[in-house]
């Protein structure tokens, strides 16, 4: 009978997992947030947040609670910045 030693085999079997040829992808699909959204469009806009709020309609205090995470944008408001950010032109300002 063959001897095996023991750290060969733990040390062999460690590399077969570690450099596994099939290596399985795991894809977690996270819807963003309210807020990450928010942050986004708001990047994406170019705007500053007072002239982002004027293109909304909104006060810009209302767009400072949204960035220190106090109050969530709705639904509306989310689809609302959506909307804007489709519409307008690349390299053109919204307001």
């Amino acid at each position: 009978m063959e001897y095996k030693d023991p750290m060969h085999e733990l040390l062999s079997s460690l590399e077969q997992i570690v450099f596994k040829d099939d290596v399985q992808a795991v894809t977690l699909n996270v819807k963003p947030t309210a807020f990450t959204e928010f942050d986004q469009l708001l990047a994406n806009s170019g705007l500053k947040a007072d002239e982002f709020a004027r293109a909304m309609g909104i006060s810009a205090a209302t767009v400072r609670e949204w960035q220190s995470r106090r109050e969530k944008p709705s639904a509306s408001d989310l689809r609302l910045m959506r909307l804007i950010q489709t519409s307008s032109a690349p390299g053109k300002p919204i307001a």
